[in-house]
């Protein structure tokens, strides 16, 4: 009886050992002897105990840190750099057999490439132009990394450090820009603010002189309108003074052209 059972464990480890449950994002190899005869598929898979041995690789991807490290930048500057990259398995026995630990290659080629384009830069192009080293660390690692079967899909510095000196002087700088903004933003507030006060008494001496030409205007035409009348009364006795002053019959006063005058006002 006891040999049966212990029959029984034996036969049902080595089923257990003999099945290989493989998830749907996992992909992997069966080595044989250490030679490969097949791949592993998601699902339920067959294999021969104590002679299969079965590696699986995630083929989802993932995510690596590149730890922070100090580099040296083309001026000499001192900068500490640290990244992150994203990549993924597409052909599972390349990286099982053209690299004995992918993820871990990666990472050093990785530092290894941005300290050379830290190197060939200087140290406010470091600082300013951080989507170019990240396209640049990306294509770099992209085409050395194909020939493990690995992609790098994207490429992200996370953070770039300078020396503290440097940080004191840009801050000195940054707060110096903002003072300069905010008196060139006064300035100009103040140059509106004149603007519309010499606008505002410009419209309003218009309107106060086109006021007084509307008023002259009125006056000038009632005058010509007055003197018109009066002016041809006087032409008129003018002209009778004229003919009747060698005649001892008829007198024309001078008086009488004052007359006429207030004859004039009181029909106006």
């Amino acid at each position: 009886m006891i040999i049966w059972l212990i029959l029984g464990i034996i036969v049902l480890f080595i089923l257990i050992k003999a099945i290989v449950i493989v998830k749907q994002y996992e992909g992997g190899l069966i080595f044989r002897l250490g030679k490969v005869v097949g791949k592993l598929r998601p699902g339920v898979n067959i294999i021969i105990p104590f002679l299969d041995v079965p590696v699986k690789v995630d083929l989802r991807t993932r995510v690596t840190d590149i730890p922070p490290q100090e580099m040296i930048t083309k001026d000499n500057a001192v900068v500490k750099v640290d990244a992150v990259i994203y990549y993924r398995v597409i052909d599972v026995e390349k990286a099982l057999l053209e690299v004995e630990n992918y993820e871990y290659a990666i990472i050093n080629l990785a530092q290894t490439t941005l300290r050379a384009i830290i190197g060939s830069m200087e140290l406010d192009e470091v600082l300013n132009k951080r989507e170019y080293i990240n396209s640049k660390l990306l294509e770099i690692l992209d085409k050395e990394t194909d020939i493990w079967g690995v992609r790098v899909e994207k490429v992200e510095v996370k953070e770039i450090d300078p020396p503290e000196d440097i940080k004191n002087a840009m801050a000195q700088q940054m707060k110096a820009e903002r003072l300069k903004r905010a008196a060139i933003l006064e300035a100009e507030g103040e140059k509106q603010s004149r603007i519309l006060k010499a606008e505002g008494i410009a419209e309003s001496l218009r309107i106060e002189a086109e006021g007084r030409a509307k008023a002259i205007k009125i006056v000038a035409e009632a005058a010509r309108e007055y003197f018109k009348d009066e002016a041809q009364l006087y032409k008129a006795l003018e002209v009778a003074n004229e003919v009747l002053k060698n005649n001892s019959k008829f007198v024309v006063s001078e008086n009488i052209l004052e007359f006429a005058n207030n004859i004039i006002k009181k029909k106006s």
